[in-house]
C-alpha cells in the first residue's frame, strides 16, 4: 500500500503526526467552543456566529491577504503559528465568564483562532506535495487529506464526551497540549529539512531558472503571482475550484437539515429509530465512507482529474437530493455511506493537481481553494437555516440540485477543457526545452552544467573518418634466366652456362 511506503519516511511520519493532532487540536476547540457557548447562553443564533467567526479569516485572507499568507510558507513559521494556538487555547478558560464581557472574549478568540487557521492551512497544504517525488503527489495528498477526515470524526465524536468527562479547563488543556506536540514536531521538520545553498551565480546573458523549491525557504522575495492569470490560462482549475465551492452546501444540508428531517417523522415505521441515535449512526457511517474512501482516492492516477472530479461531485450532490426522497434510517446511512465514499475522491484529485504547480502558483492557488470552500460554507449556513425552517426536504432538495446541475455542466465540458490544458502544457513544454536546448549552446558544455538543474550532457567523441586506402609499390623483379634454365630444357642450339664453363672446359 502506498500509504504505509510514504509513511516508513521519517520527515513524513512526524509531519502527519504533527498534521493529525493540529487538525484534531482545531475540530476539538470548534465543537469545545460552540457547545460551551449553547449551555452557557442557549442562543442558537452566538453559537451560528462562532461558526461564521471561524470561517471569515479564510474569506479575507484569501481575497486581500496573499502577501501575509505568503510569509509563513515554512515549517519554522508554521511552527509559531501552532504554538501561538496552543496559547489561546490554554488561556482561553481563564478569561471566559458567561456575561457579555466573557461572550466578546470567547468570539475574539474564535476569531483570532480562525486567522492563525488562515494562515496554517493554504500554506501546510502547499508545503505537502514537496514530501514525495512527482509521481507520489496524489497518494502524499491523500495521506495528508486522511488527517481532516479523522480529525473531523473524532473531534465531532469526543468534544462531547470530554466535556461530560473533563472540565472545561482540563479540555482546553488537552486542546492547548495537541497544538504544543504540533509546533514541536514542525520545529524539528524546519530543522532537518534545511535551505539547499542557491545555485551559482550566473552571467547577465543567460536566461535565470527558477528556484529550488525548499521545504522551508522564505515567501518574501517570491514574484507576485496572479490568480486571474493562471485561471484564463488553464480555466479547468478555476471552473473546479468554482464547483468545489458549492460542496459544503451538501454538508451544512445534512449537519442543519437531517435532526429536523428525523424529527420531522420521515423515519416512522421504519424500525430504525429516530433523533439523537439515529443521527450519530448515520454520522459515523459517512465517516466510515469516508475513511474508506480516501485510500482509494490516494491510488489513483486519474489523467482526465477533471472528470474524475466532477463524477465524485455530481455523486455528492445525487446522494443529498435522494435524502429528500428516502424515507428511513438505513436508507439515510447507504446515502450517506455513498456521499462519504465520494467526497475524499473530489478533494484529493483537485489538491494533487494544485501540487503539481511552481511552489509561488500552488501556495496561491491552495489560498484560492480554501477560500472557495470557506466561502460556500459561510453561504450555506446563512441560506439553509430559513429552507430547513421551511421545509427539510426542500433544503436537501435545493443543496443537491445546485450542486448536481453545476457540476454535470463543466464535467460535460472537461474533455474539451483538459484537451486544451494538454495542448497548451505540451506548447509551453517544448519552448522551455528549445529556450535550453539554444543557451546550452550558446554557453558551451560548462555553463551549461551550471544551469539549475543540472544536467550531465554525455560526452559526444567525434568520428574519424575512416582512411582513403594506401597503395604499396613494390620494385619491378630483375629478370633470371636460371630458373628458365632450370625449369624447361634449353634449346639445342642454346649455350647454357655451368660450372664447366666457369671451369674453362669445353661444353658438353
Amino acid at each position: 500500500m502506498e500509504y504505509a511506503r510514504l509513511l516508513r519516511q521519517r520527515p513524513v511520519v512526524v509531519l502527519w503526526l504533527a498534521r493529525s493532532l493540529s487538525a484534531l487540536g482545531d475540530r476539538l476547540y470548534a465543537m469545545a467552543v460552540m457547545w460551551s457557548v449553547w449551555a452557557s447562553t442557549g442562543s442558537a443564533s452566538l453559537t451560528g456566529l462562532v461558526a461564521l467567526l471561524e470561517s471569515l479569516p479564510y474569506v479575507v485572507f484569501g481575497t486581500v491577504g496573499r502577501r501575509v499568507v505568503a510569509r509563513f510558507a515554512s515549517y519554522g513559521a508554521l511552527s509559531a503559528v501552532d504554538a501561538l494556538r496552543a496559547g489561546v487555547a490554554v488561556a482561553l478558560p481563564f478569561v471566559w465568564s458567561p456575561d457579555v464581557p466573557g461572550t466578546v472574549v470567547v468570539l475574539v478568540s474564535v476569531f483570532l483562532l480562525g486567522v492563525l487557521g488562515a494562515l496554517f492551512d493554504p500554506n501546510f497544504d502547499a508545503l505537502v506535495p514537496g514530501l514525495g517525488r512527482s509521481g507520489q503527489v496524489q497518494s502524499v495528498t491523500g495521506l495528508f487529506d486522511l488527517t481532516y477526515r479523522v480529525a473531523r470524526i473524532a473531534g465531532h465524536a469526543c468534544a462531547g464526551a470530554l466535556l461530560l468527562v473533563f472540565s472545561r479547563i482540563e479540555l482546553f488543556a488537552c486542546v492547548g497540549a495537541a497544538f504544543a506536540v504540533s509546533a514541536a514536531a514542525l520545529g524539528g521538520t524546519s530543522r532537518r529539512l534545511p535551505v539547499p545553498p542557491p545555485p551559482p551565480p550566473l552571467p547577465s546573458s543567460l536566461p535565470l531558472p527558477p528556484p529550488l523549491p525548499s521545504a522551508d525557504a522564505s515567501a518574501g522575495d517570491r514574484p507576485p503571482v496572479r490568480v486571474r492569470a493562471l485561471v484564463r490560462e488553464r480555466p479547468g482549475i478555476g471552473m473546479a475550484i468554482g464547483v468545489h465551492g458549492l460542496l459544503p452546501f451538501c454538508a451544512a444540508a445534512g449537519t442543519i437539515g437531517l435532526p429536523a428531517l428525523l424529527a420531522d417523522g420521515h423515519d416512522a415505521g421504519s424500525g430504525g429509530g429516530s433523533g439523537a441515535g439515529a443521527y450519530g449512526l448515520i454520522t459515523a457511517v459517512s465517516g466510515i465512507g469516508a475513511l474508506i474512501g480516501n485510500p482509494v482516492a490516494g491510488a489513483l492516477r486519474p489523467r482526465a482529474w477533471l472528470a474524475v472530479c466532477c463524477a465524485a461531485w455530481t455523486v455528492d450532490g445525487l446522494a443529498t437530493v435522494c435524502v429528500a426522497a428516502a424515507g428511513s434510517v438505513p436508507a439515510f446511512a447507504l446515502l450517506y455511506l455513498l456521499s462519504g465514499l465520494a467526497a475524499p475522491l473530489g478533494t484529493v484529485t483537485i489538491r494533487a493537481r494544485l501540487g503539481t504547480y511552481a511552489p509561488a502558483e500552488r501556495l496561491r492557488l491552495m489560498a484560492v481553494e480554501h477560500t472557495a470552500t470557506r466561502t460556500g460554507g459561510v453561504a450555506a449556513i446563512l441560506l439553509l437555516p430559513p429552507l430547513v425552517d421551511a421545509s427539510p426536504r426542500g433544503a436537501f432538495l435545493v443543496a443537491g440540485s445546485v450542486v448536481v446541475l453545476i457540476t454535470a455542466a463543466v464535467g460535460l465540458l472537461s474533455p474539451r477543457i483538459t484537451r486544451g490544458e494538454r495542448a497548451e502544457e505540451a506548447r509551453a513544454g517544448r519552448a522551455a526545452g528549445a529556450r535550453a536546448g539554444t543557451s546550452a549552446t550558446a554557453t558551451g558544455r560548462h555553463r551549461a552544467a551550471a544551469v539549475w538543474p543540472r544536467i550531465r550532457l554525455p560526452r559526444i567523441r567525434p568520428r574519424r573518418a575512416a582512411a582513403a586506402p594506401t597503395r604499396i609499390r613494390l620494385p619491378r623483379a630483375r629478370t633470371c634466366t636460371w630458373p628458365r634454365a632450370v625449369g624447361r630444357p634449353a634449346r639445342p642450339d642454346a649455350r647454357v652456362s655451368g660450372p664447366d664453363d666457369r671451369a674453362g672446359l669445353p661444353p658438353r
